[in-house]
């Protein structure tokens, strides 16, 4: 797959248009979206996301396009995730409702920006070190394992990881303890403060890149070509401030959809360390030969695990608390 430089160029433009614009109604309207809104906005964007696999299956071919479709379904229900901490984030900062959207529109963007950088330096690291393949499904497996754990045996996983960050930049910066609007900085006294929502913001940004240690992984299970797994990244962040305001109650319903993510990252995972047996190099496993009597999961195998885990655990999960309600 050839992509020349001026298609990341564009590509990044238009999404960089699309934020610009959703952060100008944000600025001059900041309000909480109405259910109607944010499900007209995810349906904008899902639209948009499902198009883009034409685009991609018209210029370079059908088995491009399904690994985008798998890998955009892939990182759109890990994202789902996010929302869970997002909503521990405004709690722990008590922020106002009605700067909530300006908050995650602006984190996600810092997310977007990072997870670009990771995504290229991934690329790059998988181009030097086939091998790379192994660290990658294992780590997986590793956090399905762990997600099912923390899933059937909840604890201190609802932790905000960005602590320790937000409590550096409050020694480092002066930060005011008051929200001034939707003011990311303010003078006082002839002296400049960081508002919380700053603070908010740089925390959902750091979050999501840590959720991208597992996403960005797992696309790359499902494809090797970086414009592939950033666009998917990209679709699947562009909805997301949308819907944790459409998800909010039903988030607590979901109850075991980190069961349901946990067998994706495993599957993912067990590709991924297949796909590194039929690349191997290293010299103790199997003389240094390529492993090839173990048959390579195709993507759409991958896509077809994916949806239907996905609408499993979703009826099992509201099957359930419609019980106990």
């Amino acid at each position: 797959m050839q992509i020349d430089l001026w298609v990341w160029v564009v590509t990044i433009a238009v999404l960089t248009g699309i934020l610009l614009i959703d952060f100008i109604v944000q600025a001059r309207n900041p309000h909480e979206p109405t259910l109607k809104e944010s499900a007209i906005q995810i349906s904008a964007y899902v639209t948009l996301a499902l198009l883009f696999t034409f685009v991609i299956g018209g210029v370079w071919g059908t088995q491009y396009a399904a690994e985008y479709i798998a890998g955009w379904v892939t990182e759109y229900s890990l994202s789902v995730d996010n929302i869970f901490v997002f909503l521990i984030i405004f709690t722990q900062f008590a922020v106002p409702r009605q700067l909530r959207s300006q908050a995650l529109l602006i984190g996600i963007a810092i997310a977007l920006v990072l997870r670009f950088i990771f995504i290229i330096l991934g690329a790059a690291f998988i181009e030097a070190f086939s091998w790379a393949f192994y660290i990658f499904g294992a780590f997986l497996i590793y956090t399905a394992i762990k997600l099912v754990i923390e899933t059937l045996h909840p604890g201190d996983e609802d932790s905000n990881d960005a602590n320790g960050l937000t409590k550096l930049i409050t020694k480092v910066f002066p930060t005011t303890k008051d929200y001034h609007g939707n003011k990311l900085t303010v003078k006082l006294s002839g002296k400049r403060f960081i508002t919380p929502l700053m603070l908010v913001m740089i925390s959902i940004g750091f979050t999501d890149l840590l959720f991208a240690l597992d996403s960005i992984p797992a696309v790359y299970g499902l494809t090797k070509e970086p414009y592939i797994v950033f666009v998917a990244n990209a679709f699947a962040l562009l909805g997301l401030r949308q819907l944790y305001f459409l998800l909010g109650g039903l988030m607590e319903r979901l109850k075991y959809l980190g069961v349901g993510l946990s067998i994706i990252l495993g599957w993912i995972g067990l590709k991924l360390t297949i796909h590194a047996l039929h690349k191997n190099e290293l010299p103790f496993i199997n003389g240094g030969e390529h492993v090839t009597f173990i048959p390579e999961i195709s993507t759409e195998l991958s896509l077809g695990v994916i949806v239907i885990t996905l609408i499993i655990t979703t009826i099992w999960s509201l099957a359930v608390t419609k019980k106990t309600n």
